[in-house]
């Protein structure tokens, strides 16, 4: 018979024998996984400085905590840190790995410099709401250069001029320049840029910064308690429902880039959600700045180490059935860099408000304890930090100066919303996922390597076959509110043009507000 200490020596033995051939740097850090009766335990180690980068652990177990932060994006996890440094108990839980939503996919600028903003705020909100924007993301680049200064993170933070530019007039160039500087913020008006082509004019924004989001996120992530592939289901009061489990907790932050609770609060009557293509090119030259088009529909140019990311083509989630951006992206790199040779490609997904600012703050005025961070508008990098400081002072009792401007309230529904939306979020109760039967015969007009909504029985069928000729079919009706899904060519994907959802070829969920699949597995 074997003894319990035998073993447990053999086991230690076994243990010293692999670290004496595997050992962490904060390059090439070393990944342990621990599994217990209950539990998975990940830790990502450097052992040449004894740090744990980054741990994360399954739930399987009901728990408390003082604050749970639903969302383990740039934002959950910042507004976590900032707790965290505070001494509150803080739980973060994400329906999928760390960081591995929107945060992994950011072209990563850090700047106060938002489109043509400032002179809009100014003439429809006043100029002490107006400021209270500029000064909060004036102090959000800042906060990122003092943590990573003092964490000594290395992130490839590089400070850079931030640019708007345009190709036909200048008048409205000119007013944010004007705007700008009034409120506070160094800005200037130049005639040239360093791009390939000519424009009429741009602002420049000085001080502004680009970095690497996932490493510098490997790094404040070290002490928090983060549980990956836990999704909420449902939030009541003081409590999270999760399918692995359910946690109390005295507060509760909704920071899943779309808010995944319908009501109250009905975001998704206020927000929707655009989808924007990248590419990233070799051979391609420094152009020592951050760019972007005053046009919607214009080119977006920043470098990251050798690289250059043109990114092009914004357009509403789900209005992408025939595709085509990534080639549109192809051939603007060839005209603007013959020389250039695609090294990466992906896409990106941005919640857009109302009034083009974020919604930070209650939840709604019938949740005390509910706190949302959503409508980044496409710059989730300050406002993530902005989401941070405000949520982390509220739940802190502390004052803050600019949470004014970013308050859900401004636009509340819940009192008066009527029936319209009560009906659509009692159709999402009432959605039930199942496995879908439909004659071959009835989608043999679509070919392989496309999708096609077919109508049988009196429901419309999504059908993908795959090169091979494999049939793959789903509900096209989103689980979120009953919307139809439209297909995406580029990627392959069901997504949802009312509100953004998202779900792969085979029915699988990929992203907020839906929270269940399209097909029972």
């Amino acid at each position: 018979m074997v003894k319990k200490t035998d073993r447990k020596m053999e086991r230690t033995r076994r243990h010293l024998r692999v670290r004496r051939k595997i050992s962490g740097t904060s390059e090439r850090p070393r990944l342990c996984v621990y599994r217990s009766n209950t539990n998975l335990y990940v830790q990502i180690i450097d052992d040449v400085a004894g740090n744990t980068l980054v741990s994360c652990s399954t739930l399987d177990k009901d728990i408390k905590t003082d604050t749970i932060i639903i969302g383990a994006g740039m934002a959950g996890i910042l507004i976590g840190y900032m707790l965290k440094q505070n001494g509150i108990d803080v739980i973060l839980i994400d329906a999928a790995e760390m960081a591995s939503g929107n945060t992994k996919n950011t072209t990563a600028k850090i700047t106060s410099q938002h489109d043509l903003i400032y002179d809009k705020l100014i003439s429809e909100f006043g100029e002490k709401k107006a400021r209270q924007y500029a000064n909060a993301n004036e102090l959000a680049i800042k906060k990122y250069k003092e943590i990573i200064k003092e964490r000594k993170i290395e992130c490839e933070f590089e400070e850079k001029s931030a640019y708007v530019y345009s190709l036909n007039e200048v008048d409205n160039i000119k007013k944010e320049v004007e705007a700008a500087n009034k409120l506070g913020i160094s800005a200037e008006f130049v005639e040239s840029i360093n791009l390939p082509f000519e424009i009429k004019g741009a602002i420049k924004f000085n001080n502004q910064a680009q970095f690497n989001p996932l490493k510098f996120l490997k790094d404040i992530s070290n002490d928090l308690v983060i549980y990956e592939n836990t999704r909420a289901l449902e939030i009541k009061e003081n409590l999270v429902i999760t399918n692995r489990g359910n946690i109390t907790a005295n507060n509760i932050v909704v920071a899943t880039h779309y808010p995944i609770m319908n009501a109250p609060g009905y975001y998704f009557m206020k927000m929707h959600q655009e989808r924007s293509y990248v590419i990233a090119l070799e051979n391609a030259e420094n152009i020592n700045g951050m760019y972007i088009d005053v046009e919607k529909n214009g080119c977006s140019f920043r470098n990251y180490k050798d690289l250059l990311l043109l990114g092009a083509i914004d357009q509403r989630t789900g209005e992408n059935e025939k595709g085509g951006c990534y080639d549109k992206l192809r051939k603007i790199a060839k005209d603007l860099y013959p020389n250039s040779k695609e090294k990466y490609h992906w896409s990106a997904q941005d919640c857009m408000t109302i009034d083009k600012i974020p919604y930070i703050g209650k939840y709604s005025e019938q949740t005390p304890n509910v706190y949302v961070a959503t409508g980044f508008n496409k710059w989730g990098m300050t406002s993530s930090m902005v989401s941070a400081m405000i949520i982390s002072d509220m739940i802190l009792d502390k004052e803050n100066d600019f949470s004014e401007i970013f308050s859900p309230k401004r636009f509340d529904l819940s009192l008066s919303i009527g029936n319209i939306a009560n009906d659509m979020i009692e159709t999402a109760k009432n959605f039930i996922a199942q496995k879908i039967y439909i004659p071959s015969s009835k989608i043999e007009h679509i070919k392989n390597g496309h999708a096609g909504i077919v109508e049988y029985n009196g429901d419309k069928i999504g059908v993908y076959k795959n090169n091979d000729g494999k049939e793959f079919i789903v509900s096209t009706k989103c689980p979120h509110l009953g919307c139809q899904l439209g297909w995406n060519a580029d990627e392959l994907t069901w997504d949802c043009p009312c509100h953004g959802s998202r779900f792969d070829y085979k029915g699988r969920l990929i992203g907020s507000p839906a929270t269940k699949d399209l097909i029972d597995n």
